[in-house]
């Protein structure tokens, strides 16, 4: 096992295993992909690219439990096999550093160390030049600080390389970011995020700091980003909109998630169905555990709705047809495969859609449930409120802004002290 002071070079991890959780082999490591630092900061690996099923994919350094000299092991067994594809901002090692010429001298290697505080990662801590000459039987080598050779990493966008910088931060923790910046540079920053990347920012923060920083999006990109945000973040964001503003994003979006929408905006404002999101993996009674398990298993589920599966009878888009009950992650792991999802239900407490916040909070408190079925008088399934939304809720209502007030307060002495 490497120490936190050892160096490891890229070379050497360029030809390690991918490892998953359990150490098995699943692929393995091509190249390494960093982003150029700001001011005196070193170059940061973002992640790894690696060849996983006759696939080159990407694996962020977020997800990466252990790197040594045995491989690159992931903290889970799932693996997204979308295929890589290089980013503004990004620089890889083997394909974009590696024989790049400095001066007399080429680049023959890179070191990586790691260093652990509040954001942990490998950065780039040396460089290994190598200078042949007619003169010379062998080609000579010396390892430099990769101060001096700094140049070598330098972005050709910085707006870009700041957006990748962002790219594996906590959310909230880019939410605090950007909320230091000035307004210009925080549109700048925002448009040049991936979609997925700027959806999950928005949902870290207050709503009307959301709306200027969307603002100048036109609205084919602003509906990329909305695809990617929780239904219930986004009713709340287009519930600060301006009537004409929000008549337009709908309009333009898909019909069924407008739709879907207009529902969720229907609701008053502190009832139960203004706070539940239609997102929940509902299922057939005949379905399967392993069946269910699968769902459960999807990368893009949010957690607290991959905690458990409703059964209802068809259709199974909310509202579904007559509401069964809920199976709880836990009880799936411990079922059978071939178990029906009928023959393991439970039968928790629901609540109606007009029900308030409050009493919200005290029936997920009294029952202990993670999350709770919201069902019409026809005992029809229209989605779920997760602990999580009313945590949300159960704090003062300008919590977020006084987190990012008092986050970007300490960022900003932070900056003037370094």
């Amino acid at each position: 096992m490497l120490a936190a002071t050892d160096l490891i070079y890229a070379y050497r991890i360029m030809r390690l295993p991918l490892l998953d959780a359990g150490g098995a082999f699943i692929g393995k490591i091509d190249d390494i992909v960093v982003v150029p630092g700001r001011s005196t900061e070193a170059t940061r690996v973002l992640g790894y690219v690696a060849t996983s099923q006759r696939r080159r994919i990407f694996v962020s350094a977020a997800r990466v439990a252990s790197l040594d000299n045995s491989g690159v092991r992931l903290k889970s067994y799932d693996l997204d096999l979308n295929p890589f594809r290089t980013r503004e901002g990004e620089r890889l090692l083997a394909a974009d550093v590696f024989d790049q010429q400095y001066g007399e001298e080429t680049v023959a290697d890179v070191a990586l160390q790691y260093q652990g505080g509040h954001h942990p990662a490998w950065y780039v801590a040396n460089v290994r030049l190598t200078k042949r000459s007619s003169l010379l039987a062998r080609p000579t080598f010396r390892l430099v600080d990769w101060h001096e050779v700094a140049s070598l990493f330098a972005p050709t966008t910085p707006i870009a390389a700041e957006a990748a910088r962002l790219r594996n931060m906590h959310p909230s923790d880019v939410a605090t970011f950007i909320a230091s910046l000035p307004i210009e540079q925080r549109r700048t920053i925002a448009a040049a995020m991936d979609d997925e990347r700027l959806a999950d920012v928005l949902e870290e923060l207050p709503e009307d700091e959301q709306l200027r920083l969307i603002e100048g999006l036109d609205l084919d990109r602003l509906n990329s980003v909305f695809d990617e945000m929780e239904f219930d973040d986004l009713a709340d964001l287009l519930g600060t909109m301006g009537t004409e503003q929000r008549a337009q994003v709908l309009e333009s979006m898909d019909e069924e998630d407008a739709d879907t929408m207009r529902q969720l905006l229907s609701w008053p404002e502190g009832t139960a169905g203004a706070l539940m999101t239609p997102e929940v993996i509902v299922l057939s009674p005949e379905v399967t555990v392993a069946e269910a398990l699968a769902h459960v298993r999807d990368p893009e589920r949010h957690v607290s709705i991959a905690a458990q599966v409703f059964v209802t009878h068809g259709p199974h888009e909310p509202p579904t047809g007559s509401y069964m009950g809920v199976v709880h992650f836990q009880r799936l792991l411990r079922e059978p495969p071939q178990t029906k999802l009928k023959d393991c239900l439970q039968h928790e407490p629901t609540i109606p859609p007009t029900l308030n916040e409050r009493d919200v909070m005290i029936r997920l408190a009294t029952y202990n449930l993670l999350s709770v079925a919201v069902v019409d008088s026809g005992n029809h399934l229209l989605g779920a409120i997760t602990v999580d939304d009313v945590l949300d809720r159960a704090l003062p209502a300008d919590w977020r802004r006084q987190r990012l007030e008092s986050e970007t307060e300490s960022l900003s002495t932070a900056r003037g002290t370094s």
